[in-house]
């Protein structure tokens, strides 16, 4: 089922306030690779919007996510490790299906159960990697750790940021950067975000406490010791009043997680991306794979993403959400996480 732009409009609201409050902002740990972290989305806005508006949301999506055939060397790696699936013969991934919104993860329109967003290809071409079947188990954000360490999944990839806290109870492999983004009204003059100097005397919506909001201050603090005007930052609990507020010329930009943001300016055609800035500035990150440390897996799901990388698929996930920004070059297993918090 095809949906038109009304439409994505309404779940465009849902993707901000999933991003901000469980996408894991909340959890502070979400920041990018240094990888790709100065990239900017590729592509057109008009062809952003042609390809966002026409988007199928339905269940017939998942018939068309990239596939690959099962990689020997991970299968290998597989047995050679004792590891078994908590269900034989599929890999049982948990992921935030049900209160999760594009481009991540999230349900089909017309059934509310199959899982489509970039994570969820991702998980199902590491399954097809592994030669398991993708096994998607919808979870609330707070209760994957316990069951990931629990053995309940088998792995969790649902835009998981890796810190070094984590690396304690869990093995990750990196497929993707998380990148902050800013974005403007599409007419806007200003063209580039990226530093403390770019913010000085703008106007800037932003969530409360989040990552955002801590690299705001830590700019302003910087723009003040210099004698620079900082920016202001203004504070707005509804999607649609934010967007209004932009438009209406009342704040500049808006400073929320860059998948979300890039998926909302390719839908409506309202906005553009000007900047993207790690989530955990200055320190960053990457989005990874998560398993129990030390079952067996990790060695395995890296050499499937490493092959995914190699033959294409991987872009091809990426090209189909928009997030060809949040791409790396090589998976990488146990990569630098962001450092632990006092």
């Amino acid at each position: 089922m095809a949906i038109n732009k009304k439409q994505i409009g309404a779940i465009v609201g849902a993707v901000v306030v999933v991003a901000l409050a469980g996408g894991g902002i909340a959890i502070a740990a979400n920041a990018n690779s240094s990888n790709s972290a100065d990239a900017a989305p590729t592509g057109s806005t008009e062809d952003q919007v042609a390809a966002a508006t026409s988007f199928d949301l339905s269940s017939k999506n998942a018939d068309d996510r990239p596939t690959i055939d099962p990689v020997a060397d991970a299968v290998a790696s597989v047995k050679a490790s004792g590891f078994q699936p908590i269900e034989p013969g599929k890999l049982t991934v948990a992921q935030t299906v049900a209160s999760g919104a594009p481009p991540l993860v999230f349900a089909a329109s017309d059934d509310n159960t199959t899982a489509l967003g970039s994570e969820a290809d991702f998980a199902a071409l590491v399954a097809d990697g592994l030669g398991l079947d993708y096994n998607p188990v919808s979870v609330d954000w707070a209760d994957w750790p316990l069951g990931i360490q629990s053995g309940k999944y088998d792995i969790i990839l649902n835009n998981v940021t890796v810190t070094e806290e984590r690396k304690e109870l869990y093995d990750f492999a990196s497929y993707r950067v998380d990148l902050l983004g800013f974005f403007v009204k599409s007419d806007s003059d200003i063209t580039s975000i990226t530093e403390a100097k770019d913010i000085s005397g703008l106007t800037i919506i932003v969530g409360s406490g989040t990552n955002q909001e801590k690299i705001l201050l830590a700019w302003n603090e910087e723009l003040t010791k210099a004698g620079k005007k900082p920016a202001e930052l203004v504070y707005y609990n509804d999607t649609a009043a934010a967007n209004l507020a932009i438009q209406s010329g009342r704040a500049d930009a808006n400073f929320e997680p860059n998948a979300s943001g890039a998926y909302a300016a390719a839908s409506s055609g309202d906005l553009k991306g000007v900047g993207t800035v790690s989530g955990g500035w200055p320190q960053t990150a990457d989005i990874a794979a998560a398993t129990k440390k030390g079952n067996g897996l990790i060695d395995a799901v890296n050499i499937v993403l490493n092959a995914a990388i190699d033959g294409g698929e991987y872009q091809q996930v990426l090209d189909r959400w928009g997030l060809d920004s949040e791409s790396i070059p090589k998976s990488e297993i146990n990569p630098p996480g962001l450092p632990k918090t006092d």
